[in-house]
């Protein structure tokens, strides 16, 4: 099984943030489908291909912002003949917090907004491009550079591109996160349905050709060209997001989580939670416990 990549950061504690400039992605470059906790930003400044994002397909293309929630499920699939050049920043969702108790505004609007929407491309109209561009750009100089106060601007970059999104956003309509905009209709109805059934036992290949009016061979092969993985990959994906979304929002434990999210065998689902997270449930429920005690 082809796992989603654990995601290795950079230990700064003091600025929990990663930022990958300008980066050419082939199709032999390509990461495998990420499934991490930071939120993440992704700008493409030129070519074109497929970004798999939860149960959503988008095209990519030249000034398209992807915002991604933190346990969101993800894979950039580039064009072999127009390669993807982007800037990735990953950060902990502590760098954008509330900026007072009294201020209802917090920069998070953003992520919250895509994941309530299931809505996570914005395609930044051509005359504010080169303002966002300079914004990453100051962020990766100061990274570079490490002078005196750097952490505390590259922080500050962050938040104040973060505003221009959020204001873009809620300024005009057209400018709303965008719909899934490819993909044949039936692999959307699948995704959707698989959303509400990944933790059943009746979810698997055999299960979904049912509701379809494609053979089972031809919606393996269109699953994995479209989304990066196959059927059985997503499917554990889905489980151990929701996994871990249960871990942290309720008291149950670890072997009712295990059933709950389709897995009879509570030995295999500690092994297929470390392989997606890197730790146990109980290590990953302490350890983003104790982050959030100490950020309140």
């Amino acid at each position: 099984m082809q796992k989603p990549l654990i995601k290795n950061f950079i230990n700064d504690h003091l600025l929990p943030l990663n930022l990958v400039f300008k980066d050419k992605k082939t199709p032999n470059r390509e990461l495998p489908e990420h499934l991490h906790d930071r939120f993440e930003l992704v700008y493409i400044y030129s070519g074109k291909g497929t970004f798999f994002l939860n149960q959503m397909l988008y095209e990519m293309n030249e000034g398209d912002l992807f915002i991604i929630p933190g346990n969101t499920i993800h894979q950039a699939l580039p064009d072999s003949e127009f390669p993807i050049t982007a800037t990735a920043i990953y950060f902990d969702p502590q760098l954008i917090g509330h900026y007072s108790a009294g201020d209802s505004f917090t920069n998070r609007q953003v992520f919250e907004r895509a994941r309530k929407y299931k809505s996570y491309k914005l395609v930044i109209p051509a005359a504010m491009r080169l303002h966002l561009e300079e914004k990453l750009k100051q962020m990766h100089e100061e990274l570079e550079q490490h002078e005196a106060g750097f952490r505390y601007a590259v922080q500050l970059h962050l938040n104040s591109l973060l505003i221009t999104i959020n204001r873009l956003i809620l300024k005009e309509s057209h400018h709303q996160l965008a719909a899934s905009d490819i993909g044949p209709p039936w692999l959307l109805n699948i995704l959707q349905h698989l959303d509400q059934v990944h933790t059943e036992q009746i979810a698997g290949l055999s299960y979904l050709a049912k509701h379809t009016s494609v053979s089972a061979a031809h919606l393996s092969r269109v699953f994995k060209q479209l989304t990066g993985m196959n059927i059985t990959d997503y499917v554990n994906a889905k489980r151990i997001s929701t996994a871990k979304e249960l871990l942290l929002t309720t008291d149950l434990g670890i072997d009712t989580i295990a059933h709950n999210c389709g897995y009879e065998s509570l030995p295999y689902f500690h092994k297929l939670f470390k392989k997606f997270t890197g730790v146990t449930p109980g290590v990953y429920r302490r350890k983003v416990m104790n982050e959030i005690i100490i950020e309140i």
